[in-house]
């Protein structure tokens, strides 16, 4: 029996009015920098700006990385899920480090022994990036 050919799906996700999850991919490594979240409103702006924007949930508005701090991620690629309701963004990040910690990755911790160990080292002070503790 063969698998059934495959036809090109809509370009747009599966938004359905709310939020989707989108993974920020390193372009180059693969490595995982962080998760956040896609809105109609921020998917249409990183198409057209070439720069990821999300939708932060706590600000209850869009959120153009890098905007505070300067370490944009500017899009190589993009790819969606087979059900079109997860977001994967291959980036270039400048500036070194996706996390608002300073860290390069949000996925700074490991754990081992009941306990958070962290496994990476901080990329930049985020009280002198943003002023006050993040």
């Amino acid at each position: 029996m063969s698998a059934p050919s495959e036809t090109p799906d809509a370009v747009e996700p599966a938004f359905a009015g709310g939020l989707l999850p989108a993974i920020a991919q390193d372009a180059d490594t693969g490595e995982v920098l962080m998760v956040a979240w896609m809105n109609e409103a921020s998917w249409r702006e990183t198409l057209a700006s070439g720069r990821a924007c999300y939708f932060s949930r706590s600000r209850q508005r869009l959120w153009r990385k890098g905007e505070e701090s300067g370490h944009v991620q500017e899009i190589a690629e993009i790819r969606l899920d087979c059900d079109r309701d997860t977001i994967l963004l291959k980036v270039r990040q400048s500036g070194g480090a996706a996390c608002h910690l300073g860290y390069r990755s949000c996925f700074f911790r490991r754990v081992g022994d009941g306990q958070l160990e962290i496994v990476e080292r901080r990329v930049f002070d985020p009280q002198s990036v943003y002023g006050a503790k993040p």
